[in-house]
């Protein structure tokens, strides 16, 4: 248990040390102030302050397979520029049933919006949903509403890393990450045992009250790998347009990937984004050759069913 206990930290740390502070800006003073206001670490890239609320005191089956926090459990929120000087924070947290409700009044309680609760996997124990995020003001503001939700999942993370835990998932990765980089033509980074490939989609022109919403605000597609070349589980999410969301099905279903959510993650936006998630297990290289298919039908329909 001790060692098993250990190398689930190495994942965790591996995780957070590659998030945080690679590429990054120095952090403005008013964003220093809302991290020390928080009691949270966070990035500066892209005009973008990043902070990263990872679940890493979930222990998390998908269909039978111990994942790690990497694999899909860090939620986040997010603060850039917008019109007349305010921010647009967004973020998307990551909750348990019994946790959904208390979070979601504490931050409509203090005036801030929920745009979306959903699902990101089939077969999951415990279950576990994800809750989108949307606020509006200066900075100092935003962090004073939004804090009582974040002390909220500061509690329930304390709750569970007191208890007994099963442990967690291996710290090495068997994945020749290289391989699935030329697959999916893009390269990733890894996080411990979970290769992840992030792609933004910086074909879509996507602004809410003047701020840009970028790959940072999460406007992005990405999958995660876990296990080995031979015997690997992929998941992810992809941020489509319209036009693109039924091409899209089409070429996952037919590499065998399982849809698991169709949502939005924003209200009111135009372009209208459709996120999809999907789930898969197999060879690390058919799964990576699944995800490429689906990619490959971004950019290239109508941008809207109307048309």
């Amino acid at each position: 248990m001790e060692r098993a206990g250990t190398l689930l930290v190495c994942v965790t740390v591996a995780w957070l040390v590659s998030v945080a502070g690679v590429g990054a800006d120095p952090v403005p003073a008013e964003y220093q102030a809302v991290l020390t206001k928080l009691g949270k670490s966070g990035d500066y890239k892209e005009n973008t302050l990043k902070i990263n609320l990872p679940r890493d005191d979930l222990r998390v089956t998908v269909a039978g397979v111990p994942v790690p926090t990497a694999f899909g459990f860090g939620g986040w929120l997010a603060m850039t520029k917008g019109e007349g000087g305010m921010d647009m924070m967004m973020g998307d947290l990551v909750l348990l049933q019994d946790e959904v409700n208390p979070v979601m009044s504490a931050l409509l309680d203090h005036g801030l919006q929920v745009t979306a609760l959903h699902n990101h996997f089939f077969w999951e124990r415990p279950r576990v949903f994800f809750m989108h995020v949307h606020g509006q003001g200066m900075p100092a503001d935003l962090a004073g509403r939004v804090k009582p939700a974040v002390a909220l999942l500061d509690s329930f993370r304390a709750k569970h890393m007191h208890g007994a835990k099963p442990p967690g998932p291996t710290a090495t990765s068997g994945l020749n990450a290289t391989a699935l980089d030329q697959i999916v033509g893009h390269q990733g980074d890894q996080f411990g045992a979970v290769h992840k490939i992030t792609i933004g989609r910086d074909d879509i022109e996507l602004t809410e009250m003047g701020a840009k919403i970028g790959t940072r605000m999460g406007l992005n597609t990405w999958a995660a790998f876990f296990g080995t070349d031979d015997k690997a589980v992929m998941g992810g999410d992809i941020a489509m347009l319209e036009g693109e969301v039924n091409p899209v099905l089409i070429a996952l279903r037919k590499h065998g990937l399982n849809v698991v959510a169709i949502h939005q993650h924003m209200i009111g936006s135009r372009p209208m984004i459709i996120f999809l998630h999907y789930w898969g297990s197999g060879k690390a290289p058919d799964l990576a050759r699944g995800f490429r298919a689906a990619l490959d039908e971004l950019g290239k329909h109508p941008p809207s069913m109307a048309q």
